[in-house]
C-alpha cells in the first residue's frame, strides 16, 4: 500500500517584515500563519499520511509566546502527523522555539524531529529527519541516512535542511551542505528539503518545496505545497505542486515614454481583483516630459491604494522639461526667476537636481490649479 504526504518547508511564523510599514508587515506577518491553516486543511481534505515540514517553521529562536500557542492552533484542522525538522532559522538548541513548545504540550500527532533518529509513521513509511542544532554546520548531516537500518517495506523519506552542493548558486552553499546524490546514496525513496524559497526538483527523488508563502521579490516559484505519493518501496515519487499562497511579490521594469503614464498599471499585467493582494515593486525607465511625469505620480499613487504595498524606484527615469512644460508654469515674480534659472542648470553637473525641482514647480503649479 502506498504513501501520501505533503512537503513544505520555510514558514517562517513571526517573520518581522520590518522593510514595510507596521500595517503592511502586521498583515504579511498573520497571513504566514493562515497559509498554516490552509496547509492544514488541505492535508484533512486530501487524507494525506503525514504532513512533513523541512525546517523553518519560525523566523527564529527568539518568536514570541502567543505565536507558538498560534502555531498550534493552525495544525489543528489536519489530526495526522506532523514531522517539523528544526532548521537554520530555529535550531534545535537548548532553549528554542520546540523546547518551549513542548511545554504547552503538543499533541501526540505533533513530532519535532529534533534527533537524528527513524521516526515511523502508520507502519509504511520511515522518516531519517536531519535536524539543525545551529544555524551554520559545515558537516553533512544527512550521511546518517546512508547507514539507518530501517524495516523491509517501509518507504524511506529523508528530511534536511540546507543547501544541495555542486547545484544551488555558488553563494548558497556557504553552509549546511547536502549532497547532490543523497537520496541514491541512502536509497531514499524521497528527499524533501527546505531552505530554498522556491519549488524545486533537484532529481527524480529530490525536491525544495519552497515557502508556502512568499517574502521577497524572487521568481523561482514560492508559494506551493507538494502533493508527494509514492506506490511502495523503490518506486518514483509522483509529486504536484498545488498553490497555497495569499500574497504575490511582483517585481516589474516599466518602460516610460512621453505620453505613456498607463505603463504603470499596464505594465503590472495583473487582474484588477487581484491587486490588493500584490506586494508590488516597480523600477521605471525613460526620459520623459514634465507632463507624464505628473500623471506617472497620479497613477503610482492610484495604484498604491489598490495593493497592499507598493515601492518604486525612479532612479532610471529622466525628466527632460519641455519647452512647453516650462511655458505652462505660468507664474512671475521670484518664482519666474528661480525657474529660469533651473532652466539653466539643466545642462550642468546639477542637472538632476534641476529637473527635480522643476518637476516640483510643474506638479505644485497644475494641483494648485495654475
Amino acid at each position: 500500500m502506498g504513501v501520501r504526504f505533503l512537503h513544505t518547508a520555510d514558514l517562517q511564523i513571526g517573520k518581522g517584515f520590518g522593510q514595510f510599514p507596521p500595517d503592511v508587515a502586521a498583515a504579511l506577518r498573520t497571513e504566514r500563519l493562515e497559509t498554516l491553516r490552509r496547509i492544514a486543511t488541505l492535508a484533512r481534505d486530501l487524507a494525506v499520511d503525514a504532513v512533513l515540514v523541512a525546517g523553518d517553521c519560525f523566523d527564529d529562536i527568539a518568536v514570541a509566546d502567543e505565536t507558538l500557542r498560534r502555531f498550534k492552533v493552525a495544525l489543528e484542522p489536519f489530526d495526522g502527523m506532523w514531522v517539523l525538522l528544526p532548521g537554520n532559522h530555529d535550531p534545535a538548541i537548548a532553549e528554542s522555539p520546540w523546547s518551549r513548545l513542548k511545554r504547552l504540550p503538543l499533541p501526540a500527532n505533533v513530532i519535532v524531529a529534533d534527533a537524528p533518529e527513524p521516526i515511523v509513521i502508520g507502519n509504511r513509511m520511515v522518516v531519517l529527519p536531519a535536524p539543525l542544532r545551529r544555524r551554520r554546520d559545515a558537516a553533512d548531516l544527512t550521511d546518517w541516512f546512508n547507514t539507518a537500518v530501517t524495516e523491509d517495506g517501509l518507504v524511506r523519506i529523508g528530511l534536511a535542511h540546507g543547501s544541495v552542493r555542486e547545484f544551488l548558486p555558488e553563494a548558497s552553499e556557504a553552509a549546511n551542505p547536502i549532497a547532490l546524490d543523497r537520496a541514491e546514496c541512502a536509497r531514499l525513496d524521497y528527499l524533501a528539503l527546505g531552505d530554498w524559497h522556491g519549488r524545486l526538483q533537484v532529481s527524480e527523488r529530490t525536491w525544495y518545496s519552497g515557502t508556502p508563502e512568499p517574502d521577497r521579490f524572487r521568481a523561482n516559484e514560492p508559494g506551493y505545497v507538494l502533493d508527494v505519493t509514492i506506490e511502495g518501496p523503490g518506486t518514483a515519487p509522483r509529486v504536484e505542486g498545488i498553490p497555497v499562497a495569499t500574497y504575490r511579490w511582483i517585481q516589474r521594469s516599466v518602460e516610460i515614454a512621453p505620453g505613456g503614464a498607463e505603463e504603470v498599471r499596464t505594465g503590472l499585467d495583473v487582474p484588477e481583483e487581484e491587486l490588493e493582494r500584490c506586494v508590488v515593486q516597480l523600477d521605471l525607465e525613460g526620459t520623459v516630459d514634465l507632463a507624464t511625469r505628473m500623471e506617472v505620480s497620479e497613477k503610482l499613487d492610484d495604484l498604491s491604494a489598490r495593493v497592499l504595498h507598493l515601492k518604486e524606484n525612479d532612479a532610471g527615469l529622466v525628466v527632460e522639461p519641455t519647452e512647453d512644460d516650462l511655458d505652462a508654469i505660468d507664474t512671475a515674480g521670484f518664482v519666474r526667476v528661480a525657474m529660469n534659472r533651473l532652466r539653466e542648470k539643466l545642462h550642468g553637473p546639477d542637472a538632476t537636481t534641476a529637473r527635480r525641482a522643476l518637476a516640483l514647480l510643474y506638479g505644485l503649479h497644475h494641483r494648485g490649479g495654475g
